[in-house]
């Protein structure tokens, strides 16, 4: 099993991954149209509310033979933040939790990466708010693919669960039956094409 299992029901029904190239080392850039940066919290304690954020760029160098030589770098603007619901889109972006005008961006920029096979562990720190803390967040491997414009193409999925409170995202309310309104545990949740780059040349 591997160290992130998002397998889920529609997982059943799709088509097995494809394998391309046997050693993905190298440099490459996400493909915006093509990833998924989501998140699920808990609302009223009975129900899930799911969001992502639509505006983002990332890199990442992949070294398979010596993955410490490995690095992530994804830098996020905060009020692409949507959750399907205009309300609550821009409650998110207020000082309650984003505070989208004092803090337009998120960050994640590693610190350490370690590999088993087609799994990775990539810790690194996570900007909110002006608030950086160290997260480890689990990768696998998906596939790899030639599309049909000459992009060589690299899939990931991960995900970890971090307290949302400790990056001063505070706000919630209590319930008259018990409990909060919002869930201090957020998970957090990737689902990445990549784009392989050109070799520079010297």
């Amino acid at each position: 099993m591997g160290l992130f299992n998002r397998t889920t029901p529609d997982d059943t029904t799709l088509e097995s991954a494809s394998v391309a190239i046997d050693d993905i080392s190298g440099d490459y850039v996400l493909d915006p149209a093509h990833t998924t940066i989501g998140f699920t919290a808990r609302h009223a304690m009975v129900t899930k509310v799911r969001g992502h954020f639509g505006t983002y760029e990332g890199t990442a160098h992949v070294d398979t033979a010596n993955p410490a030589n490995s690095s992530v770098k994804v830098l996020i603007q905060a009020a692409s933040v949507t959750t399907g619901n205009e309300q609550r889109d821009g409650h998110l972006k207020t000082p309650d939790f984003f505070d989208v005008e004092n803090y337009p961006e998120i960050s994640f920029v590693s610190t350490d990466v370690e590999r088993d096979g087609t799994e990775w562990n990539i810790t690194g720190d996570l900007t909110i708010n002006g608030v950086t803390k160290s997260v480890t967040i689990p990768f696998e491997e998906t596939g790899s693919a030639k599309d049909p414009f000459g992009n060589t193409r690299v899939g990931f999925e991960g995900g970890t669960t971090i307290d949302r409170t400790e990056w001063n995202l505070k706000f919630n309310a209590a319930l008259e039956t018990g409990g909060v309104l919002v869930s201090e545990k957020v998970k957090l949740e990737f689902d990445v094409s990549a784009i392989a780059q050109a070799p520079s040349q010297a």
